[in-house]
């Protein structure tokens, strides 16, 4: 199988980035799934029904979320509808929604989608770890699912590298999202799960992780509160990782850079 997954979406720019670039890459690298992550798509701040279609319709299959979920909260009845937009896995019992799911691609397979949030430097959910392997208790890899990817998002590094070791073997791949900045350690681990620490955003990289420049800089300066961020409005990058596996194991063959459109060096 070949899976695309694309980092967090940040207002208009990164959301015609993807509009613009994930059709095109579905057909040339005959990619069987894609997720992306949407918590920043609505002028940086959550996500609204409206734009999950746009995205749907633009070949996302699964739209994950962060720390950003409820900023839109028009989205808290939406989500408890639609199991194709997943929320953190580790928010309490009874938050609306789904933090994983099932889904089946057009060629019969079927692929498991887990949203979890870190707890470092991040909100005091309940335990990632404990919560993940609950969820993959459900399934095994290469039988009742020909491929897992888990959506880390988180600040801390050493908090993403650890769950992605945590999984290894188990889970086809681990990518984190949230930082807006991709990593360099695209990189099967030694049990056979493809990783990457975070796989950037998808923006206008002319920015402050995807902000306007002038009033993110100011709030260092200044050390008071400022204008409202904005979401940056150049040509926006898609950044993505492109993970291919093994249909019989479900473990990764190998996990690709994918970088296309704006300021930032193609890698596709």
């Amino acid at each position: 199988m070949k899976v695309l997954f694309c980092g967090d979406i940040v207002g208009r720019s990164g959301r015609e980035a993807v509009q613009k670039h994930v059709p095109r890459l579905r057909r040339e690298q005959a990619i069987d799934f894609v997720v992306a992550n949407g918590e920043n798509a609505a002028a940086g701040f959550g996500i609204t029904a409206k734009i999950c279609a746009e995205l749907h319709e633009s070949g996302v299959d699964c739209i994950t979320t962060g720390n950003h979920v409820w900023d839109q909260r028009e989205i808290i009845s939406h989500i408890a509808q639609d199991k194709r937009l997943l929320r953190p896995i580790n928010f309490p019992p009874g938050t609306p929604g789904w933090g994983a799911n099932l889904f089946q691609t057009a060629r019969g397979h079927k692929i498991v989608v887990v949203n979890v949030m870190c707890r470092l430097f991040m909100d005091a959910l309940d335990d990632p770890f404990r919560t993940v392997d609950a969820e993959l208790a459900k399934y095994s890899l290469g039988r009742s699912a020909q491929f897992i990817l888990v959506d880390v998002h988180g600040e801390a590094t050493s908090e993403k590298q650890s769950i992605g070791h945590h999984c290894d073997g188990r889970v086809s791949a681990v990518v984190g999202s949230h930082s807006h900045v991709p990593t360099a350690d695209t990189w099967v681990l030694p049990g056979g799960t493809a990783y990457q620490t975070d796989a950037g955003m998808c923006g206008d990289y002319d920015s402050i992780i995807g902000m306007k420049k002038d009033a993110a800089v100011l709030r260092f300066i200044k050390k008071m509160p400022g204008e409202r961020l904005s979401p940056a409005d150049g040509e926006g990058t898609l950044c993505a990782c492109l993970v291919e596996t093994d249909d019989k194991t479900g473990l990764a063959k190998s996990i690709r850079p994918v970088r296309a459109g704006g300021r930032l060096p193609p890698a596709e």
